[in-house]
């Protein structure tokens, strides 16, 4: 019995070496090929404007897009979702990933059958793709807004976090940073993080949410917010209760659609150009489909207008710096 349990054990670990190997042996196409976006949810205005930049470069380079998400905003729903563009017979899956590990072996599955997988905005498992487009370094983005709330709220006081998922990849990674920047630099010593609540990717939750940290924190000075339906959604429901510029507001939003909070000082934002986004992705994914790029580290692909891009440490390709959205700037954002 102790045998058969260790064959069958090596069995699935063998399989399991081989499915990277599967997904490398995948074909070279000769033109470009459709390529399935799959982001977090449908009606995220985000991925609406990346999906334009999609058009853009499909415009210029031929092949196909196929936006398809679903209406809530879980790992399980996305699955269902991979398994249709595999019945659609994609060529590569770009997927904004809600949560990192659970859709893995639905990717896998995808890799095996000869479909090539990124991952952009939000990473998944490295194992289950090829390429992370990231909007920005993490790092970075964490940073920008752990430094903006330190800005208006003069460096010192009680704030919260108010983030979308519990599992949502980026997103527990910028906050892991925040708290270990606000426990190793002195500089954030008089900053206090009181509590991490989620908006669960809805307007009405992440408004409810906001004002329930108002309530149970009398002393709150501000919320970061690094979700694009969560700040505006929490600067609408903090205008509503008359505490707009009390409570600060910054995080990750389309500047735009803030833009009166930020030009009256209620709110900052850190941003970048989403449209940029979905443009670098669908070149990277044809560039893959054809064998002009094969996503190891120091590889590089020409991606239209944006020029040439270099493949980072771990498949990352970075998009470019974001800026923090002040008064002086806001109208230099588009979204």
């Amino acid at each position: 019995m102790t045998s058969r349990i260790t064959r069958l054990a090596l069995a699935a670990a063998l399989l399991g070496s081989l499915a990277p190997a599967a997904a490398l042996a995948q074909d070279c196409a000769t033109s470009p090929v459709t390529v399935g976006f799959l982001p977090k949810l449908d009606t995220d205005p985000y991925f609406q404007v990346a999906k334009t930049g999609a058009d853009e470069a499909q415009k210029e380079i031929g092949g196909t897009v196929i936006q398809q998400a679903p209406s809530q905003a879980t790992a399980e729903a996305q699955i269902e979702f991979i398994n249709n563009l595999v019945s659609q017979q994609v060529k590569v899956i770009a997927i904004s990933g809600n949560d990192a590990n659970a859709v893995a072996p639905a990717l896998k599955r995808a890799m095996a059958q000869g479909i090539r997988v990124v991952s952009y905005d939000s990473d998944v498992a490295p194992a289950a793709r090829t390429l992370f487009l990231n909007q920005a370094r993490g790092d970075s983005l964490a940073e920008m807004m752990l430094e903006s709330m330190a800005q208006m709220i003069g460096g010192e006081g009680e704030f919260a976090i108010l983030s979308s998922t519990p599992t949502a990849t980026n997103q527990n990674a910028w906050i892991d940073f925040m708290k270990a920047r606000l426990a190793g630099d002195p500089k954030f010593a008089k900053m206090k993080l009181v509590q991490v609540a989620y908006g669960e990717e809805s307007e009405q939750v992440n408004q409810q949410q906001a004002l329930a940290l108002a309530q149970a924190f009398p002393n709150l000075k501000g919320i970061i917010v690094p979700a694009g339906i969560g700040l505006p959604a929490a600067a609408r429901a903090l205008e509503q209760a008359g505490m707009t510029g009390k409570i600060k507001l910054t995080g990750l939003a389309p500047a735009s659609l803030i833009r009166k909070y930020i030009e009256s000082g209620a709110a900052q934002d850190i941003w970048w150009n989403v449209k940029d986004l979905g443009y670098l992705t669908y070149y990277a994914a044809q560039a893959l489909a054809q064998c002009k790029l094969d996503g190891k580290p120091g590889s590089s692909f020409t991606a239209g207008r944006l020029g040439e891009y270099k493949v980072g440490d771990g498949g990352e390709v970075v998009l470019g710096p974001a800026e923090i959205v002040t008064p002086a700037n806001v109208g230099e954002f588009a979204f």
